[in-house]
């Protein structure tokens, strides 16, 4: 569980609450179905008209990342690597076969595959990386659908403000009704900028970290698989790649 997403919503949630109390403004001041509906439906239906339905379902599926980040072991998968180069090199490429059936990595798995079978080093990293690439891209746009949303959500927020602008503009004749109108009419620009900012734009930053650590751990692998094919050293092997885990 990454307890600084937990603590980021918190806060977040806490500094809008409280802003408003001591500013006098008051907790009913940012209560609003009506800027409820424009802004947070609207940029829904604004990403909806965006993003093609596969990358919406990867977004999803990667959602829960910010609160809970895909398990790695860097050190365990360079243990791995070091101990199978060892075993290569005392049995042969072939000596690693055994290690297909019990390997639980998909990634890791194909690419031993191509060293047990014998490929070139190069054929391996050019497999290898366009596997990696491609995950790495659709794992991106995923992450931008929530950028898009932090984008949308400001300006349906402006648009919110201007109609309900708008409204108090129909009820000069009533001074009564003037301040509250006003009052309301903002709270859509407070939905729209307050959604982007402690929302949307944080959550898409957070996946692409999570996707980049996720690359750099396969270039890792892709990086010791080759070593291994190529017969290097173990040690030499390991010291190469522990250069990834800084």
């Amino acid at each position: 569980m990454d307890i600084l997403s937990i603590m980021g919503v918190v806060l977040g949630i806490v500094a809008i609450i409280v802003g408003a109390i001591l500013k006098g403004a008051g907790v009913h001041a940012l209560l609003s179905s009506a800027a409820f509906m424009i802004v947070v439906v609207g940029t829904i239906a604004a990403i909806f008209l965006q993003t093609p339905l596969v990358v919406m379902r990867r977004a999803m599926a990667m959602l829960p990342w910010v609160f809970r980040p895909p398990a790695r072991a860097p050190e365990a998968q360079l243990a791995k690597l070091v101990e199978w180069s060892g075993i290569s090199r005392k049995q042969g490429l072939l000596g690693l076969e055994p290690m297909l059936a019990s390997e639980p990595d998909p990634f890791l798995r194909k690419g031993l595959q191509l060293v047990v079978d014998g490929s070139e080093p190069d054929a391996i990293r050019d497999t290898l990386e366009v596997e990696m690439h491609a995950r790495e891209t659709a794992d991106l746009l995923a992450a931008k659908v929530f950028e898009g949303m932090g984008i949308y959500s400001p300006t349906l927020g402006i648009i919110g403000a201007v109609l309900g602008l708008m409204a108090v503009m129909q009820n000069l004749a009533d001074p009564s009704k003037l301040g509250h109108g006003i009052a309301a009419a903002f709270t859509a620009t407070v939905y729209g900028i307050g959604l982007a900012n402690l929302l949307f734009l944080p959550i898409a930053n957070k996946l692409k970290g999570a996707v980049h650590a996720h690359t750099v751990e396969h270039e890792m692998l892709v990086e010791g698989l080759i070593c291994i094919a190529r017969g290097d050293n173990p040690r030499v092997i390991e010291g190469r790649l522990r250069g990834y885990l800084h």
